[in-house]
């Protein structure tokens, strides 16, 4: 027998490999990037600035997400909900995954460096790192509070397409990441609540393992009204107009909706459905900020 063996790579099946990549949540996070980069400008974006931003990205965003199903390859085989992803499966061996997470980060980063800018390629970096490194690697098995404090890499995307533009950081830009921020723990806490026996047999100190279901559902709704008063200052500062606000509100007013629902039913499957909501939120709020700035 081979002493090898053991390390085999597996067969190239590409379908594995796009799963690494999460792609489902790469294109919502290029949506965010795309409005970034449109409301940094009055005008045209050049469309080597506009492709070279959106795939490096977009590589970045796929090497964290590689990095992340190698981190929890043991937690990823526990819970239902992740014990199909390649990794877990063992259909993409380890260092395979490593490789492609080393191969899709450099590609993105080089991209950035030679065809958008500096800025962004160095900002692109610190989020990779904050979301596989700081986040996947430390915060997640350490606080329940990983996903407020993570969070901030998660919300970095709208930033990376503005600087993109402009080459410069701006606090409009901000509170884009602002909204991302304060959207992200009552997004993933419903998902949480949801999956609690999952979390809970698997070790990790999400909210609802460690302070228990009702203390979640209070954070869920208590941040989905900060997020409904945030939600609000793009208007607030001129940055956006009637539109946007309108749609906000609408918006923001079912999301609190399903928060008040979540957190006085003891139904398993309103946190799923808050969750799902919350993705739709997002992806139309940023549409609506879009829509405002062309019209």
């Amino acid at each position: 027998m081979s002493s090898n063996q053991g390390v085999a790579l597996q067969p190239f099946v590409w379908r594995d490999y796009l799963e690494l990549c999460k792609p489902r949540v790469v294109a919502l996070m290029l949506l965010t990037v795309l409005v970034g980069m449109f409301l940094a400008t009055p005008g045209w974006i050049p469309l080597i600035t506009l492709f070279a931003s959106l795939i490096g990205i977009a590589c970045a965003a796929g090497s964290a997400a590689a990095i992340n199903h190698l981190v929890d390859k043991r937690i990823d085989a526990i819970m239902a909900r992740t014990s199909k992803r390649p990794v877990a499966r063992g259909r993409v061996s380890v260092k395979q995954a490593l490789y492609f997470a080393l191969l899709l980060g450099t590609v993105g980063l080089v991209i950035l460096f030679f065809f958008v800018n500096l800025l962004t390629a160095v900002l692109t970096f610190i989020t990779i790192i904050g979301y596989a490194g700081v986040y996947t690697g430390y915060l997640k098995r350490a606080t329940p509070q990983n996903i407020v404090i993570g969070g901030l890499a998660g919300a970095a995307p709208p930033l990376l397409g503005w600087t993109a533009v402009t080459n410069q950081l701006d606090p409009q830009a901000l509170l884009l990441v602002l909204i991302i921020f304060t959207w992200t723990p009552p997004h993933f806490w419903a998902l949480a609540i949801y999956r609690f026996e999952e979390y809970r047999h698997a070790e990790i100190p999400m909210l609802p393992v460690t302070h228990g279901i009702a203390f979640t559902k209070l954070n869920v709704l208590l941040y989905t009204i900060l997020l409904l008063v945030v939600s609000a200052l793009p208007f607030a500062v001129g940055m956006s107009g009637l539109i946007y606000m309108l749609g906000a509100l609408v918006l923001g007013g079912r999301f609190l909706y399903w928060s008040i629902v979540l957190y006085s039913t003891e139904k398993p499957i309103i946190a799923l459905r808050t969750f799902r909501f919350s993705i739709i939120y997002l992806m139309i709020l940023f549409v609506f900020l879009l829509i405002d700035h062309w019209i």
